[in-house]
């Protein structure tokens, strides 16, 4: 079973919120959000990118695709502008 199946509620997870940054600044901020949150010890975060003409989102896709320490990603079901992760 995937860690991400049995997730439920994301509202009391650490997020990350990209509304208006460019291409480099998301993927700058995603990567510091990962490395803190590792620190931290949480193993579940969300990223919201909106929408919109998908820039965002496909950055957040590459960059948490080749990132090391997730082992889990998609697109939440319930809000498509929302991405949701599991590291370790």
């Amino acid at each position: 079973m995937k860690k991400l199946d049995s997730l439920i509620f994301i509202d009391n997870l650490p997020t990350l919120d990209l509304h208006g940054l460019d291409r480099d600044s998301a993927r700058v901020a995603v990567l510091d959000f990962i490395k803190d949150n590792l620190k931290m010890g949480n193993h579940y975060i969300v990223i919201v990118h909106g929408v919109g003409s998908g820039i965002l989102k496909t950055e957040v896709t590459n960059t948490l695709r080749t990132h090391s320490n997730v082992l889990e990603y998609r697109i939440w079901n319930y809000n498509r502008g929302c991405t949701v992760a599991y590291i370790e």
